[in-house]
């Protein structure tokens, strides 16, 4: 658990996963967005696919982690298959840590070994850090227990509570439950609606090792207010 209570704003920088995934998103905005990952020594860039290339020359030298996604922002529509070998192509191309979706669908039916397969096949194709977006306001109780243990036998290194604010704000109850259930060399990511130096201190005080959030700017100046939006 990280000791945040007497860290200053920009001190928590390295927790923080600088993320812009909008579809709309212009090459002249990512390349600021990636700059910024430097500039104020966040954690990663985190980027859709197809920014991976540009993400990884500008922040060759930096020790800045590039970050990208798959089956995302849908979660839990590509093919095992597809979703492998896009991994394997986004590692190719200089991504080092992914965020995955997961198939829920699969696990509310049933189908626990697909669902399983599903990730592991990735873990080994990508052969980074997986970080697998369990959607828990989606599962019951027992299907969180079930997604939680099936994950960690796929071999990920991070549970990660949503894969956005659309599904759920991040709040110190789901950092809590995924942290009380990881296992060793495993660690949480809170992902959703983190736009506040409060907000961000809680998580990573309930266990969380990183933030994944489009405020990283305004939450290290805490400048965020009523009006900052976070996916």
């Amino acid at each position: 658990m990280v000791n945040v209570a007497e860290m200053s704003p920009a001190q928590l920088a390295p927790f923080i996963q600088h993320t812009k995934i909008q579809a709309n998103a212009t090459r002249a905005e990512m390349i600021t967005h990636i700059s910024q990952a430097a500039e104020y020594g966040f954690n990663a860039a985190m980027v859709s696919g197809a920014w991976v290339p540009l993400a990884v020359d500008i922040l060759e030298g930096t020790g800045i982690t590039v970050a990208s996604a798959l089956d995302f922002p849908t979660v839990g529509v590509m093919t095992s298959a597809g979703k492998a070998a896009e991994a394997a192509e986004l590692v190719r191309l200089g991504a080092r840590e992914l965020d995955i979706g997961v198939h829920i669908g699969w696990l509310k039916s049933g189908m626990h070994a697909q669902f399983k397969e599903d990730i592991a096949g990735v873990v080994r194709a990508a052969g980074v850090p997986i970080k697998v977006m369990l959607e828990l306001p989606w599962l019951t109780p027992e299907e969180r227990e079930i997604a939680v243990e099936l994950s960690l036998e796929a071999g990920v290194a991070y549970l990660k509570n949503a894969s956005s604010g659309q599904v759920e704000t991040a709040n110190p109850e789901s950092i809590r439950y995924l942290a009380a259930r990881t296992r060793k060399g495993v660690q949480v990511k809170a992902s959703g609606s983190i736009k506040s130096l409060t907000q961000a201190r809680e998580l990573l005080q309930a266990g969380a090792s990183l933030l994944g959030t489009s405020a990283g700017i305004e939450i290290i100046t805490d400048s965020g207010d009523e009006q900052t939006r976070s996916y």
